[in-house]
């Protein structure tokens, strides 16, 4: 079984910035992949950042070149740097584990932390 577990999440202004953990805990195999989806009300879930266990990372154009995604293998954590934060990005962040290589991983979920960008 494993655990994901978030923090790092609150209000901001525009413009400012946050930062995100999640440390996983349990059977991790080694090829893995670490990352974030969000979720604004109304809205479908969506990618934020995904790692590899390699260090190859993802982003969608929403948030490249703001947002930083990077992981420390030893401890099973990923983080989230996230600079000029707009509105938009308020949701509830998921940090996420595919677990295994991915012709046949599982995907395990964290409960999620609250994101909120308003003046």
């Amino acid at each position: 079984q494993v655990q994901l577990v978030e923090s790092g999440g609150g209000l901001v202004q525009p413009g400012g910035s946050l930062r995100l953990s999640c440390a996983a805990s349990g059977t991790i195999f080694a090829i893995n992949a670490m990352g974030w989806y969000r979720q604004a009300p109304g809205k479908q879930r969506e990618l934020v950042a995904m790692i590899t266990n390699i260090g190859f990372t993802n982003y969608p154009a929403s948030v490249k070149g703001r947002f930083t995604i990077s992981r420390d293998n030893a401890k099973n954590t990923v983080y989230l740097q996230m600079n000029s934060l707009k509105p938009e990005d308020t949701a509830v962040y998921y940090c996420t584990l595919r677990n295994g290589p991915p012709q046949n991983a599982y995907d395990y979920w964290g409960q999620g932390t609250q994101v909120t960008v308003s003046s």
